[in-house]
């Protein structure tokens, strides 16, 4: 029976109770006494504060004046099963679950991102210091334009008229803050948020201290964990919805030991930023077995910047078409400087071979010639079928994406330049885009890079090099600035892998798996 039903008859069993005194039977009217009058008052108070709570457990009156605070209204109905690290749990007052939208159209429900507003030590006090990024070159002019760099001519009628830049190939941080704040599905609501967005410069903080002790290169990245760890964000899922893009590999920024000989800071190697999903150049092979095996380890590699930010999708067909149509004279060629200190690289081997054949084109970057010029590689790879792409410093070269960005077929050496890396913005099958050759082979003579490509029939060239095209647009980073932007690009399609991940790591923890 409902409250209001049940006061409502035991008022008239009061009043029956009343009329069996003795003084009911006299014939004259019978005024109720004042504490009936307390009597009915206080049943009526107590009938309307019952039907208060009934209506307010059904989304009734009560919701429409006294409407609950967001951050409560969606509580998780397991909040046991989201610990963060250190066993605690996470404050009520943020909701670690997706919050679906009120509305049916809305076209951000699931995919919303809500965006730390740092204190400017962690990203712009870095820009402004930006004289002071590298010790090798003045930064400044290559963080203008939202990170992209110096607008660029045709650069002798390579490039088009727009949408090219002297892009450095570490800034792709500010590229991706600067997005971010234009990004149409942004919300001050965490608890709607699909994944947590942490715009630390991550790549200008460790360049300026790479030949420093280990304890000026890390001081920013331990400040920032202590900054986050103590968020009510953070603790929602102890920082596992939580992501940033860090625009160095993996060496640089997983110094394993607090020992200022070894190279790099230890900002991914840190407890609390382990636990987000951090978007960098370069994983390490090493680390990413430890993470299918522990579930400990969260970076994704995602493509080197490269010098064309279009401003929309007739931008990118436009430069496809160009690709599509250059005269490629040359069967392969190969742009770079030797490591002759290096055992790590077969540069040395490829540059021999290149410049042993009249079908390469060698563009030696050890021999005068400015690979810092755009123009000058770009031309390069237009005009070959394919493009050498051994490691550097690392497995991986930003040089991989200026070669599909000119419809060149790269040339690998060793998987994890590109295979084990790139699975989110390349195709699955390797042998539709790219050709791979063993270091192994090539360093101990046994393979002619020459007689290997020769061999490739033309038909399956044209294959090809039509997938390498295909991929531009999946590889670029769209002009932060555009307001235009109708095609998915590899900022894009990184963002969805992101919340896919998150959407997954929330469903782990419902159903109490480790995540």
């Amino acid at each position: 029976m409902k409250p209001t039903t049940t006061v409502a008859a035991n008022s008239q069993n009061k009043a029956m109770d009343a009329a069996d005194k003795p003084d009911a039977g006299t014939g004259a009217a019978v005024r109720p006494s004042r504490t009936c009058y307390l009597v009915i008052l206080s049943t009526a108070l107590w009938a309307l504060v019952f039907f208060v709570m009934h209506s307010s457990m059904h989304g009734g009156v009560v919701s429409a004046f006294f409407k609950p605070a967001a951050a409560f209204s969606s509580l998780p109905t397991t909040l046991s099963s989201i610990v963060p690290v250190g066993g605690q749990q996470p404050p009520a007052s943020v909701a670690p679950v997706n919050r679906s939208a009120t509305s049916p159209a809305d076209r951000c429900a699931g995919r919303y991102i809500y965006m730390y507003n740092l204190p400017p030590r962690f990203n712009e006090d870095l820009v402004r210091g930006c004289r002071k990024l590298s010790p090798w070159m003045d930064m400044c002019a290559y963080v203008s334009n939202c990170g992209m760099g110096p607008a660029l001519g045709d650069e002798g009628g390579v490039f088009q008229p727009r949408g090219w830049y002297a892009t450095d190939q570490f800034t792709l941080e500010i590229i991706s803050h600067c997005r971010m704040r234009r990004h149409a599905c942004l919300t001050g609501d965490p608890s709607l948020a699909a994944a947590v967005y942490v715009p630390f410069y991550a790549a200008m903080d460790a360049g300026r201290y790479f030949f420093n002790a280990t304890s000026a290169r890390d001081a920013l990245a331990l400040d920032l964990a202590d900054w986050l760890v103590g968020r009510p964000e953070w603790r929602a899922m102890g920082g596992r919805d939580h992501f940033m893009v860090a625009g160095r590999t993996s060496w640089e920024l997983e110094r394993k030991a607090d020992v200022d000989e070894e190279w790099g800071t230890k900002l991914l190697t840190l407890p609390a930023i382990r636990n987000m999903t951090a978007l960098i150049l370069e994983t390490s092979p090493w680390d990413r077995g430890n993470f299918e095996a522990a579930k400990s380890w969260s970076s994704l590699a995602i493509p080197y910047p490269t010098y064309f930010h279009p401003e929309a999708a007739a931008d990118v067909a436009a430069w496809q078409e160009k690709v599509r149509g250059a005269e490629r004279k040359w069967l392969f060629s190969f742009a770079g400087a030797p490591r002759p200190g290096s055992k790590k690289t077969i540069r040395g081997e490829i540059i021999r071979q290149c410049g042993a054949s009249s079908r390469c084109n060698l563009f030696d970057c050890g021999s005068g010639a400015s690979c810092y010029w755009p123009g000058g590689a770009t031309r390069v790879f237009l005009g070959s079928d394919f493009c050498l792409e051994p490691r550097g410093d690392t497995l991986t070269r930003r040089s991989t994406f200026d070669a599909i960005l000119a419809g060149c077929i790269p040339v690998f050496f060793h998987p994890g330049s590109a295979y084990t890396q790139y699975g989110m913005h390349f195709p699955s099958d390797p042998n539709s885009y790219s050709v791979l050759v063993m270091h192994t082979d090539v360093t101990g003579r046994n393979v002619s890079i020459e007689e290997t490509l020769s061999r490739i029939s033309p038909e399956a060239v044209r294959a090809m090099r039509e997938e390498v095209i295909r991929l531009i647009p999946r590889v670029v980073y769209a002009d932060p600035r555009s307001t235009k932007l109708d095609f998915k690009d590899a900022f894009d399609i990184a963002l969805d892998a992101v919340i896919d991940r998150v959407a997954k790591r929330r469903r782990d923890a419902a159903i109490g798996r480790e995540y």
